[in-house]
């Protein structure tokens, strides 16, 4: 763990293992907070401007057993041993990708420009990059996180630290997903940090549409602090089941979960618009949409239409070289005023809301395939009701399946990968089994050795990588992942 001076009080790592748990008290304590955070240092006025955009990178590289002697490392140091393989002669570009906003932000502030980008790193990526001893990366990213000169112009976005997706991950493991990146982002940039990641980013952009999951996938985001999350606009319906309004998707929406005991519960959501490209970023498509958009009222008070778009920060060709292209001018063109303008997630939703807007207003959202089966269910919520109905609809609607839904709706992180999904549930049962007892009378225990290595096996086997190339390496890797993490379960 590379420590900083605004991480010290924090319990340190075992050797050998990323920060992933031991201060979930403390860090609970830090985020569940209601100050406002990008608000009193915003330089945006929002009664002068007519809409606006929001752009985020996704960044991650996973961790594989493929060291020396099968150690842990980031994919990307296996890219850089392994430059002759497919495309890893693209390790060095990736690696500039990582480490490129430290240098484009402080930039374009020097020179009078009022830019905006979020950033969603995963765990895995950030420990990689301990692993390798990139510090020049890291220090890049200490600048924008740590410096508050960069405050208003970059948010960063919390996310599961193996980059699991949410609909397939054990329910009991959504809650260690997020608190272990929590705890790896505060050791790395510290604990004045953290407390400004208020959003969200789901990794692949799955959200869950079984009831009971998204239930408590919510009541997890809201329990480590989150206001808001990123939605793809395929993934939900309004609450009658016809899509979402063209203008629906440019205005917070509030994204409705009710569980199988008929508990509800909710959280913001900003639409990402559009499904998978990369260009949409790289070519700041975004800035050019919101151009086309007017300013709409919610509750009779008149608001900024907002574009939200993600993109991978390093996938691609247009990533790793249109993106500097896209990016960086639009700021200078922007910098003699405009109306339409740069927005981070929350420091748009604290901009409206400051204007009167209380978030119980925004218009109602909820996932895919939820109406068909209240439709069924009714009144009568129970639990067997729930799993009838959807039993009913698996059968009867092919169009119907309690996947989950993502950017990528043509590919699956369930079907033909019950090889990983089966030791995956196995190896968090074994891991609940030996440790929730002895964390429940002894919270300390987050702390040993032994637990936050077992931790590690359980996190690391959901990560999505190894359910998205097909039967191979991948899920070989998997396998001895698996093994691994059972040995130290048992």
């Amino acid at each position: 763990m590379i420590a900083t001076a605004e991480s010290k009080t924090f319990v340190s790592s075992t050797a050998n293992l990323p920060p992933i748990s031991g201060n979930e008290a403390k860090i609970s304590t830090l985020v569940n907070h209601n100050n406002q955070v990008y608000l009193p240092n915003t330089n945006l006025k929002l009664e002068q401007i007519k809409s606006g955009f929001a752009c985020a990178l996704h960044m991650h590289q996973p961790t594989i057993p493929a060291g020396e002697n099968g150690a842990l490392i980031s994919n990307l140091e296996h890219m850089f041993n392994h430059q002759g393989d497919g495309d890893n002669h693209n390790a060095g570009v990736f690696a500039w990708c990582y480490s490129r906003m430290g240098e484009f932000i402080p930039q374009l502030v020097a020179d009078g420009c009022n830019p905006r980008i979020m950033l969603d790193y995963s765990g895995n990526l950030l420990w990689g990059l301990q692993q390798m001893g990139r510090n020049d990366i890291i220090d890049n990213l200490k600048k924008i996180a740590c410096n508050s000169q960069y405050h208003p112009y970059v948010e960063w976005l919390g996310t599961m630290w193996s980059h699991a997706v949410a609909p397939s991950t054990p329910i009991p493991d959504l809650k260690l997903q997020i608190q272990a990146w929590q705890h790896h982002f505060a050791s790395l940039f510290g604990e004045e940090a953290l407390s400004r990641v208020k959003g969200f980013s789901p990794p692949e952009m799955h959200l869950p549409n079984h009831p009971d999951t998204l239930y408590e996938y919510i009541k997890a985001l809201k329990d480590c602090g989150y206001r808001w999350l990123l939605v793809q606009e395929h993934t939900v319906e309004k609450i009658d089941g016809s899509g979402l309004e063209h203008r629906q998707k440019y205005i917070p929406n509030r994204l409705m979960a009710q569980n199988s005991r008929g508990e509800t519960i909710s959280i913001t959501a900003l639409i990402k618009t559009q499904g998978s490209d990369t260009k949409l970023v790289a070519q700041m498509q975004p800035y050019h949409e919101a151009k086309t958009l007017e300013r709409q009222e919610i509750n009779g008070i008149s608001i900024p239409s907002c574009v939200s778009q993600i993109a991978d920060g390093e996938n691609g060709g247009v990533m790793m070289n249109e993106f500097p292209r896209g990016f960086q001018p639009l700021w200078y063109d922007l910098k003699n005023g405009s109306d339409v303008v740069g927005f981070n997630g929350t420091e748009y939703l604290e901009l409206i809301e400051a204007s009167g807007i209380n978030p119980e207003d925004y218009p109602l959202c909820q996932p895919i395939g939820q109406h068909k089966i209240w439709a069924i269910v009714g009144n009568n919520i129970t639990p067997a009701n729930v799993e009838v109905a959807i039993a009913h609809l698996n059968q009867n609607d092919h169009q119907f399946h309690m996947d989950g839904a993502s950017w990528t709706n043509d590919l699956s992180w369930v079907k033909g990968y019950e090889n990983v999904l089966e030791p995956m549930n196995k190896l968090s049962a074994m891991f609940h089994q030996k440790y929730d007892r002895l964390v429940a009378e002894d919270p300390t225990v987050t702390q040993r050795p032994d637990y936050q290595e077992a931790l590690l096996y359980n996190l690391l086997l959901q990560t999505s990588c190894f359910r998205y190339w097909g039967q191979g390496t991948w899920t070989d890797y998997a396998r001895e992942l698996y093994r691994r993490g059972e040995e130290l379960c048992q």
